[in-house]
Protein backbone atom coordinates (compact mmCIF):
# COMPACT_ATOMS: atom_id res chain seq x y z
CA UNK A 1 0.00 0.00 0.00
CA UNK A 2 2.93 2.18 0.97
CA UNK A 3 3.64 2.14 -3.28
CA UNK A 4 0.21 3.28 -3.67
CA UNK A 5 0.78 6.19 -1.66
CA UNK A 6 4.34 7.46 -2.33
CA UNK A 7 3.44 10.26 -4.23
CA UNK A 8 2.22 11.66 -0.83
CA UNK A 9 5.09 14.31 0.56
CA UNK A 10 3.36 14.41 4.16
CA UNK A 11 4.56 11.74 6.38
CA UNK A 12 1.07 12.16 8.37
CA UNK A 13 -1.46 12.02 5.61
CA UNK A 14 0.62 9.05 3.83
CA UNK A 15 -0.07 7.04 7.05
CA UNK A 16 -3.61 8.09 7.50
CA UNK A 17 -3.84 7.02 3.08
CA UNK A 18 -2.26 3.10 4.13
CA UNK A 19 -5.20 3.04 7.24
CA UNK A 20 -7.63 4.22 4.61
CA UNK A 21 -6.43 1.37 1.62
CA UNK A 22 -6.06 -1.24 4.66
CA UNK A 23 -9.54 -0.91 5.93
CA UNK A 24 -8.25 0.84 9.63
CA UNK A 25 -10.61 2.96 11.07
CA UNK A 26 -9.67 6.40 11.14
CA UNK A 27 -9.34 8.61 14.75
CA UNK A 28 -10.54 12.26 14.82
CA UNK A 29 -7.16 13.73 14.09
CA UNK A 30 -6.87 12.16 10.99
CA UNK A 31 -10.42 13.17 9.96
CA UNK A 32 -9.28 16.56 10.94
CA UNK A 33 -5.88 16.52 9.16
CA UNK A 34 -7.68 15.35 6.14
CA UNK A 35 -10.10 18.18 6.03
CA UNK A 36 -7.49 20.96 6.77
CA UNK A 37 -4.24 19.07 4.50
CA UNK A 38 -5.08 16.52 2.15
CA UNK A 39 -5.69 17.99 -1.58
CA UNK A 40 -8.52 17.65 -3.57
CA UNK A 41 -7.54 14.96 -5.87
CA UNK A 42 -6.16 12.95 -2.81
CA UNK A 43 -9.65 12.92 -1.27
CA UNK A 44 -11.55 11.62 -4.37
CA UNK A 45 -9.26 8.68 -4.34
CA UNK A 46 -9.61 7.66 -0.79
CA UNK A 47 -13.13 8.22 -0.54
CA UNK A 48 -13.70 6.50 -3.90
CA UNK A 49 -11.40 3.43 -2.11
CA UNK A 50 -13.95 3.14 0.61
CA UNK A 51 -17.00 4.01 -1.54
CA UNK A 52 -15.72 0.79 -3.71
CA UNK A 53 -16.04 -1.09 -0.50
CA UNK A 54 -19.30 -0.24 0.14
CA UNK A 55 -21.20 0.08 -2.89
CA UNK A 56 -18.94 -1.44 -5.89
CA UNK A 57 -19.21 0.82 -9.14
CA UNK A 58 -23.01 1.11 -8.57
CA UNK A 59 -25.07 4.49 -8.03
CA UNK A 60 -28.57 4.59 -6.38
CA UNK A 61 -32.13 5.96 -6.83
CA UNK A 62 -35.30 6.09 -5.91
CA UNK A 63 -38.98 6.80 -7.09
CA UNK A 64 -40.30 9.08 -4.49
CA UNK A 65 -41.96 12.33 -4.03
CA UNK A 66 -42.03 15.02 -0.90
CA UNK A 67 -45.48 16.55 1.11
CA UNK A 68 -44.43 19.48 3.23
CA UNK A 69 -47.49 19.71 5.43
CA UNK A 70 -46.70 23.35 6.62
CA UNK A 71 -43.69 25.92 6.70
CA UNK A 72 -45.73 27.44 9.88
CA UNK A 73 -43.31 26.34 13.10
CA UNK A 74 -42.23 27.36 16.25
CA UNK A 75 -38.89 27.79 15.77
CA UNK A 76 -37.45 30.18 14.07
CA UNK A 77 -33.73 29.08 13.69
CA UNK A 78 -31.56 31.65 12.23
CA UNK A 79 -30.71 29.65 8.88
CA UNK A 80 -33.81 28.61 7.62
CA UNK A 81 -35.63 30.17 4.75
CA UNK A 82 -38.50 27.93 5.09
CA UNK A 83 -40.24 29.02 8.10
CA UNK A 84 -42.96 31.76 7.72
CA UNK A 85 -45.27 33.14 10.44
CA UNK A 86 -48.85 32.84 10.38
CA UNK A 87 -50.75 35.49 7.77
CA UNK A 88 -47.31 35.89 5.89
CA UNK A 89 -48.39 35.60 2.26
CA UNK A 90 -45.62 32.83 1.99
CA UNK A 91 -47.09 30.64 4.46
CA UNK A 92 -49.22 27.24 3.96
CA UNK A 93 -50.90 24.11 5.68
CA UNK A 94 -52.45 21.85 4.14
CA UNK A 95 -55.40 19.65 5.42
CA UNK A 96 -55.06 15.93 5.81
CA UNK A 97 -57.21 15.70 2.31
CA UNK A 98 -55.17 18.09 0.47
CA UNK A 99 -52.02 15.82 1.45
CA UNK A 100 -53.83 12.80 0.61
CA UNK A 101 -54.53 14.52 -2.65
CA UNK A 102 -51.20 14.98 -3.20
CA UNK A 103 -50.36 11.38 -2.82
CA UNK A 104 -53.53 10.41 -5.33
CA UNK A 105 -51.60 12.61 -7.98
CA UNK A 106 -48.83 10.00 -8.17
CA UNK A 107 -51.75 6.49 -8.15
CA UNK A 108 -50.77 6.11 -12.08
CA UNK A 109 -46.80 6.18 -11.33
CA UNK A 110 -43.89 3.86 -10.45
CA UNK A 111 -43.15 5.65 -7.21
CA UNK A 112 -41.98 3.85 -4.02
CA UNK A 113 -41.44 5.94 -1.16
CA UNK A 114 -43.43 9.28 0.08
CA UNK A 115 -41.02 12.22 2.22
CA UNK A 116 -43.24 13.82 4.84
CA UNK A 117 -41.33 16.70 6.72
CA UNK A 118 -42.20 20.27 7.44
CA UNK A 119 -42.11 22.56 10.33
CA UNK A 120 -43.07 22.03 13.84
CA UNK A 121 -46.77 23.06 13.91
CA UNK A 122 -47.84 24.58 17.18
CA UNK A 123 -50.92 22.64 16.96
CA UNK A 124 -50.75 18.84 16.87
CA UNK A 125 -49.61 15.54 18.57
CA UNK A 126 -48.51 12.65 16.65
CA UNK A 127 -52.02 11.39 17.11
CA UNK A 128 -52.74 13.72 14.35
CA UNK A 129 -50.11 13.01 11.99
CA UNK A 130 -50.30 9.19 13.23
CA UNK A 131 -53.67 9.72 11.39
CA UNK A 132 -51.85 10.96 8.68
CA UNK A 133 -50.03 8.31 7.97
CA UNK A 134 -52.83 5.80 8.39
CA UNK A 135 -54.95 7.26 6.03
CA UNK A 136 -52.01 6.90 3.31
CA UNK A 137 -51.24 3.85 4.14
CA UNK A 138 -54.85 2.66 3.74
CA UNK A 139 -54.98 4.67 -0.12
CA UNK A 140 -51.28 2.57 -0.96
CA UNK A 141 -50.35 0.12 1.44
CA UNK A 142 -46.93 -0.59 -0.11
CA UNK A 143 -46.10 2.83 0.08
CA UNK A 144 -43.10 3.44 2.18
CA UNK A 145 -43.70 6.67 4.44
CA UNK A 146 -40.50 8.13 5.51
CA UNK A 147 -41.79 11.32 7.86
CA UNK A 148 -40.93 13.43 10.73
CA UNK A 149 -37.44 15.07 11.35
CA UNK A 150 -36.28 14.47 15.27
CA UNK A 151 -37.47 18.00 15.82
CA UNK A 152 -40.61 17.51 14.93
CA UNK A 153 -41.09 14.23 16.71
CA UNK A 154 -40.09 15.57 20.05
CA UNK A 155 -42.53 17.90 19.86
CA UNK A 156 -45.81 15.47 18.78
CA UNK A 157 -44.50 12.64 21.11
CA UNK A 158 -44.43 15.32 24.16
CA UNK A 159 -47.94 17.19 22.92
CA UNK A 160 -49.45 13.79 23.41
CA UNK A 161 -47.86 13.14 26.54
CA UNK A 162 -45.82 10.03 25.79
CA UNK A 163 -42.54 8.82 25.87
CA UNK A 164 -39.87 8.55 23.43
CA UNK A 165 -40.24 4.86 23.31
CA UNK A 166 -43.81 5.20 23.64
CA UNK A 167 -44.60 7.66 20.90
CA UNK A 168 -42.16 6.35 18.39
CA UNK A 169 -44.37 2.71 18.74
CA UNK A 170 -47.58 4.28 18.47
CA UNK A 171 -46.52 5.47 15.29
CA UNK A 172 -44.87 2.52 13.67
CA UNK A 173 -48.42 1.28 14.51
CA UNK A 174 -50.05 4.04 12.09
CA UNK A 175 -47.63 2.76 9.27
CA UNK A 176 -44.60 5.03 9.94
CA UNK A 177 -41.87 2.67 8.07
CA UNK A 178 -38.39 5.15 8.48
CA UNK A 179 -37.26 8.59 9.38
CA UNK A 180 -35.74 11.05 7.88
CA UNK A 181 -31.93 12.64 8.93
CA UNK A 182 -32.89 16.32 9.57
CA UNK A 183 -33.01 18.64 12.20
CA UNK A 184 -29.29 17.56 13.35
CA UNK A 185 -27.62 20.57 11.76
CA UNK A 186 -24.40 20.58 13.76
CA UNK A 187 -24.32 18.51 17.18
CA UNK A 188 -21.58 21.16 19.25
CA UNK A 189 -23.97 22.45 21.96
CA UNK A 190 -22.04 26.43 21.78
CA UNK A 191 -22.50 26.49 18.10
CA UNK A 192 -26.44 25.22 18.40
CA UNK A 193 -27.31 28.01 20.84
CA UNK A 194 -25.93 30.37 18.32
CA UNK A 195 -27.62 28.85 15.24
CA UNK A 196 -31.09 26.97 16.23
CA UNK A 197 -31.05 27.74 19.99
CA UNK A 198 -34.67 27.12 20.48
CA UNK A 199 -34.22 23.56 19.13
CA UNK A 200 -34.06 20.03 20.18
CA UNK A 201 -30.73 19.14 21.96
CA UNK A 202 -28.08 17.08 20.06
CA UNK A 203 -28.66 14.76 22.79
CA UNK A 204 -32.03 14.49 22.30
CA UNK A 205 -31.42 14.13 18.49
CA UNK A 206 -29.23 10.88 19.17
CA UNK A 207 -31.73 9.35 21.47
CA UNK A 208 -34.29 9.14 19.19
CA UNK A 209 -32.89 8.03 16.68
CA UNK A 210 -31.27 5.56 18.71
CA UNK A 211 -34.42 4.52 20.40
CA UNK A 212 -36.12 4.39 16.65
CA UNK A 213 -33.29 2.13 15.40
CA UNK A 214 -34.10 -0.46 18.55
CA UNK A 215 -37.74 -0.77 17.69
CA UNK A 216 -36.65 -1.27 14.08
CA UNK A 217 -37.48 1.74 12.72
CA UNK A 218 -34.58 3.13 10.73
CA UNK A 219 -33.35 6.15 9.66
CA UNK A 220 -30.97 8.79 8.10
CA UNK A 221 -28.43 11.33 9.11
CA UNK A 222 -27.73 14.67 8.25
CA UNK A 223 -25.33 17.75 9.10
CA UNK A 224 -25.66 21.37 7.77
CA UNK A 225 -22.12 22.63 6.80
CA UNK A 226 -21.12 25.55 5.64
CA UNK A 227 -21.99 28.31 8.13
CA UNK A 228 -20.28 29.31 11.37
CA UNK A 229 -18.89 26.25 11.60
CA UNK A 230 -15.25 24.72 11.45
CA UNK A 231 -13.26 21.22 10.75
CA UNK A 232 -13.06 20.27 14.26
CA UNK A 233 -16.92 20.08 14.61
CA UNK A 234 -17.60 18.47 11.81
CA UNK A 235 -15.47 15.69 12.85
CA UNK A 236 -17.07 16.09 16.07
CA UNK A 237 -20.64 15.55 14.73
CA UNK A 238 -19.37 12.83 12.68
CA UNK A 239 -17.77 11.30 15.47
CA UNK A 240 -21.01 11.54 16.96
CA UNK A 241 -22.97 9.52 14.27
CA UNK A 242 -20.13 7.40 14.14
CA UNK A 243 -20.68 6.25 17.49
CA UNK A 244 -24.50 5.41 17.28
CA UNK A 245 -23.94 3.86 14.18
CA UNK A 246 -21.75 1.64 15.64
CA UNK A 247 -24.36 0.62 18.77
CA UNK A 248 -27.39 0.34 16.76
CA UNK A 249 -26.44 -0.02 12.77
CA UNK A 250 -29.46 2.15 11.98
CA UNK A 251 -28.93 4.58 9.90
CA UNK A 252 -29.21 3.85 5.97
CA UNK A 253 -27.45 6.65 4.80
CA UNK A 254 -25.69 10.01 5.84
CA UNK A 255 -26.94 13.72 3.91
CA UNK A 256 -24.12 16.58 3.92
CA UNK A 257 -26.58 19.38 3.62
CA UNK A 258 -25.15 22.67 2.37
CA UNK A 259 -26.31 26.00 4.40
CA UNK A 260 -27.90 28.18 1.88
CA UNK A 261 -27.67 31.77 2.18
CA UNK A 262 -31.33 33.51 0.56
CA UNK A 263 -33.92 35.00 2.95
CA UNK A 264 -32.49 33.42 6.26
CA UNK A 265 -30.72 36.30 9.29
CA UNK A 266 -27.34 34.42 8.26
CA UNK A 267 -27.49 35.65 4.64
CA UNK A 268 -24.11 37.79 5.53
CA UNK A 269 -21.79 34.29 5.98
CA UNK A 270 -22.49 33.85 1.98
CA UNK A 271 -21.89 30.14 0.94
CA UNK A 272 -19.07 27.70 0.87
CA UNK A 273 -17.89 26.86 -3.09
CA UNK A 274 -17.91 23.71 -4.61
CA UNK A 275 -14.50 22.53 -3.62
CA UNK A 276 -15.87 22.89 -0.03
CA UNK A 277 -18.87 20.53 -0.84
CA UNK A 278 -17.03 17.94 -2.34
CA UNK A 279 -13.97 17.91 0.52
CA UNK A 280 -16.86 17.57 2.90
CA UNK A 281 -18.51 14.47 1.08
CA UNK A 282 -15.33 13.07 0.48
CA UNK A 283 -13.87 13.34 4.72
CA UNK A 284 -17.68 11.98 4.94
CA UNK A 285 -17.15 8.58 3.03
CA UNK A 286 -14.16 8.61 4.33
CA UNK A 287 -15.18 8.54 8.21
CA UNK A 288 -18.51 7.02 8.41
CA UNK A 289 -16.73 3.69 7.59
CA UNK A 290 -19.85 2.33 9.25
CA UNK A 291 -22.39 4.21 6.86
CA UNK A 292 -23.56 2.11 3.87
CA UNK A 293 -24.35 4.96 2.06
CA UNK A 294 -23.61 8.86 0.90
CA UNK A 295 -26.23 10.52 -0.54
CA UNK A 296 -25.89 14.08 -2.15
CA UNK A 297 -29.55 15.98 -2.32
CA UNK A 298 -29.66 17.18 -5.99
CA UNK A 299 -32.44 19.86 -5.15
CA UNK A 300 -29.75 21.36 -2.75
CA UNK A 301 -26.25 20.88 -4.65
CA UNK A 302 -27.44 21.55 -8.20
CA UNK A 303 -27.67 18.58 -10.63
CA UNK A 304 -24.37 18.88 -12.20
CA UNK A 305 -22.58 19.21 -8.51
CA UNK A 306 -24.29 15.98 -7.63
CA UNK A 307 -23.02 14.30 -10.28
CA UNK A 308 -19.61 15.42 -9.67
CA UNK A 309 -20.19 14.33 -5.88
CA UNK A 310 -20.20 10.30 -6.92
CA UNK A 311 -16.39 10.54 -7.61
CA UNK A 312 -15.82 12.17 -3.90
CA UNK A 313 -17.88 9.23 -1.80
CA UNK A 314 -21.38 10.05 -2.84
CA UNK A 315 -23.42 6.77 -3.97
CA UNK A 316 -26.68 7.77 -4.00
CA UNK A 317 -28.34 10.72 -5.82
CA UNK A 318 -32.14 10.42 -3.85
CA UNK A 319 -34.91 10.29 -6.23
CA UNK A 320 -37.06 11.89 -9.00
CA UNK A 321 -38.99 14.01 -6.47
CA UNK A 322 -41.06 15.29 -9.23
CA UNK A 323 -41.30 19.25 -7.92
CA UNK A 324 -42.60 18.61 -4.21
CA UNK A 325 -40.47 20.05 -2.24
CA UNK A 326 -39.51 23.93 -1.87
CA UNK A 327 -37.12 23.76 1.16
CA UNK A 328 -34.31 24.73 -0.86
CA UNK A 329 -35.82 26.77 -3.58
CA UNK A 330 -37.08 29.06 -1.06
CA UNK A 331 -33.46 29.00 0.01
CA UNK A 332 -32.05 30.30 -2.96
CA UNK A 333 -30.93 26.61 -4.56
CA UNK A 334 -30.79 26.41 -8.57
CA UNK A 335 -33.39 23.49 -8.72
CA UNK A 336 -36.23 26.04 -8.26
CA UNK A 337 -38.74 23.15 -9.71
CA UNK A 338 -36.90 20.13 -8.87
CA UNK A 339 -37.68 17.15 -10.42
CA UNK A 340 -35.90 14.24 -13.04
CA UNK A 341 -37.12 11.55 -14.98
CA UNK A 342 -35.49 7.68 -14.15
CA UNK A 343 -33.65 8.43 -17.35
CA UNK A 344 -32.14 11.92 -16.82
CA UNK A 345 -30.53 10.81 -13.15
CA UNK A 346 -29.67 7.55 -15.12
CA UNK A 347 -27.74 9.88 -17.78
CA UNK A 348 -25.94 11.73 -15.01
CA UNK A 349 -25.04 8.22 -13.74
CA UNK A 350 -23.95 7.03 -16.34
CA UNK A 351 -22.20 10.54 -17.75
CA UNK A 352 -20.16 10.06 -14.13
CA UNK A 353 -19.23 6.46 -15.24
CA UNK A 354 -21.23 4.47 -12.87
CA UNK A 355 -23.78 1.96 -12.91
CA UNK A 356 -27.43 3.51 -12.28
CA UNK A 357 -29.55 1.63 -9.70
CA UNK A 358 -33.12 1.90 -9.22
CA UNK A 359 -33.48 1.17 -5.13
CA UNK A 360 -36.47 1.02 -2.23
CA UNK A 361 -36.33 3.17 0.69
CA UNK A 362 -34.15 0.58 2.14
CA UNK A 363 -31.63 0.38 -0.44
CA UNK A 364 -32.49 -3.38 -1.66
CA UNK A 365 -31.90 -2.90 -5.57
CA UNK A 366 -35.08 -2.82 -7.73
CA UNK A 367 -33.89 -2.64 -11.27
CA UNK A 368 -30.21 -1.92 -12.74
CA UNK A 369 -30.56 0.58 -15.42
Amino acid sequence: MNNLFKHINDNDLRLIADKIAGNIRIAPEDGLLLYKKADLSLLGLLAGIVRRKHNDNFAYFNHNFHIEPTNKCIYNCRFCSYHKPEGDTESWEYSHDEMLEIVKRFDNKNVTEVHIVGGVHPSYDLHYWGSLIKKIKEHRPALHVKAFSAIELDYMITRAGCTIEAGLKLLKGYGLDSIPGGGAEIFDEDLRKMICDEKSSSELWLTIHETAHRLGIPSNATMLYGHIETYIHRIDHLDRLRTLQDKTGGFNAFIPLKYKKSNNSMSYLGEVNITEDLRNYAVSRIYLDNFPHIKAYWPMTGKESAQLSLSFGVDDMDGTIDDTTRVYSMAGSKEENPAMTTEEICKLIREAGYIPVERDSLYYPIKEW
